[in-house]
């Protein structure tokens, strides 16, 4: 059965005799650094958190195909998450009207706390828009190397790309994506309001 406590290795050679408590300890062991990664790509909670559950749905289905790099499934899942988040966006192309049909409650809260919510919200729509602007190759290559910090090496095995290949295209996908995140720079953060003091209100 498996353990919180074994190692990675353990875990997944149990995963694939079908243990599904050592599928559990590597779900809680990688959920929030495959949410995070879900979330840079699609901007918004809800999005991010079915995308991971499709991911992690599709790591069980494939078991038998997962590449292990350097004692690790994490690089595969991150790569499958990838693929799931872009094929989610595709989808939410198709339906633009049926998504923004769908009712919004009103927030009553507080409106400066509004005001840095909405200037949040806007950063992250503006990095998963630059994002996009990547092939899928290179949006992997960043996902791994510069977010997730693995090597160039373990990017290269799991993309089945010669490190040389991984280490020039990287770099290319840094520019173009240095470039759209310049390009999509009109975004201001709010100004706090002006503090009323004793003897001013009127």
């Amino acid at each position: 059965m498996g353990n919180k406590g074994d190692s990675e290795e353990v875990l997944w050679r149990q995963s694939l005799l079908g243990q599904g408590e050592a599928f559990g300890a590597l779900y809680d062991r990688h959920r929030d650094r495959v949410f995070r990664h879900a979330y840079r790509l699609c901007g918004n909670h809800h999005d991010a958190e079915d995308i991971i559950a499709a991911s992690f749905l599709e790591l069980w289905r494939r078991r038998k195909q997962v590449r292990v790099v350097e004692g690790t499934i994490l690089p595969w899942l991150l790569v499958t998450t990838t693929n799931m988040a872009r094929n989610s966006a595709r989808a939410a192309l198709r339906y633009p009207r049926l998504l923004n049909a769908l009712p919004r409650t009103e927030d009553m809260s507080d409106p400066t706390a509004d005001s840095y919510r909405s200037y949040q919200d806007a950063l992250d729509q503006n990095l998963a828009r630059a994002l996009a602007t990547l092939t899928a190759e290179d949006l992997h290559l960043i996902t791994l190397v510069v977010f997730e910090e693995h090597t160039i090496v373990a990017a290269a095995v799991v993309l089945k790309l010669t490190p040389a290949a991984a280490k020039s295209r990287i770099h290319r996908a840094r520019q173009r994506l240095r470039a759209a995140l310049d390009g999509d720079a009109s975004i201001n953060p709010p100004t706090a309001p002006t503090p009323v003091l004793e003897g001013e209100r009127t």
